[in-house]
């Protein structure tokens, strides 16, 4: 175990920022084979990820201390830019919604079973109401790398890489052609790359990161789909310089898994972070 301080976190208007003693009480390499390590999930005692684009429609199973497990073939789908995942008690969903440059026509949630080896079993597709302009450029708000399943409906939050925004847009679990529109927006000030939800806590967790390298973690408590209005946003500087997290699971109200992709100059790694 080791621990990392933080200096504090700038507060803005509408982002709560605690001044925080924040602990990574573990940490370990991942295997090169996951670098893109991009989402993050827990199935029949392994940790599961995947890469983002580059990689075939595959998905690893890792033990907490690393050690890839498994390796379980998608069949019938393909890796356009996978970003996150998500579970509920029957279905695990893969969002293909990665569009760094804003001109992608091919999103969509991949709905595969885990009981039978992740068989898919259904294609979400969707697109953003708003969105007329498909010409590639850097910065738009059409980019999402965060995805949470919340009671009957599955939750994407962008990557606004003009605002610097996250905005939320809500999704059937139904397979199905769909157009978004945001139901909320929170200025979190950095670009979100990952989240999770769990129901027993009403907690919603993001990670993400600014283009200086200072890494965050977003905590979103009594989250609540008819509530969001009242929904508050507090982020928390991560003693993580020079990583770039993109995926995150909650263990409890104070405890996160999270991993961070190699950068092209080291290993993947797995931390165990507390607050």
């Amino acid at each position: 175990m080791f621990l990392l301080l933080f200096s504090n976190c700038s507060e803005n208007k509408k982002t709560n920022s605690n001044t925080t003693d924040n602990t990574v009480v573990f940490a370990t390499q991942l295997p090169k084979k996951i670098n893109e390590t991009s989402g993050l999930e827990y199935f029949d005692g392994q940790l599961i990820t995947h890469n983002d684009s580059g990689d075939d429609a595959l998905l690893y199973g890792f033990s907490k201390t690393g050690a890839l497990l498994e390796t379980y073939v998608v069949e019938d789908a393909e890796n356009h830019d996978w970003e996150d995942i998500a579970m509920d008690d029957r279905y695990l969903y893969i969002s293909d919604s990665g569009n760094n440059f804003g001109n992608r026509k091919n999103l969509k949630i991949i709905i595969t079973d885990p009981a039978v080896g992740f068989e898919k079993v259904g294609v979400i597709n969707f697109s953003y109401a708003l969105q007329d302009d498909f010409n590639k450029r850097k910065k738009h708000p059409y980019d999402a790398e965060a995805l949470m399943a919340v009671n009957d409906h599955l939750v994407l939050f962008s990557k606004n890489r003009a605002a610097l925004t996250t905005e939320l847009y809500l999704l059937p679990k139904q397979p199905g052609d769909y157009q978004l529109s945001a139901i909320k927006s929170f200025d979190a000030q950095a670009l979100i790359t990952g989240g999770d939800y769990k129901q027993a806590l009403q907690l919603a967790a993001l990670v993400g990161y600014r283009a200086d390298g200072t890494q965050y973690l977003f905590i979103l408590q009594d989250f609540d789909l008819n509530g969001l209005d009242q929904v508050k946003m507090q982020r928390i500087e991560l003693p993580l310089e020079g990583k770039q997290i993109e995926a995150i699971k909650i263990i409890d109200a104070h405890t996160f898994w999270i991993t961070s992709e190699d950068e092209g100059i080291g290993h993947p790694m797995l931390y165990k972070v507390q607050y």
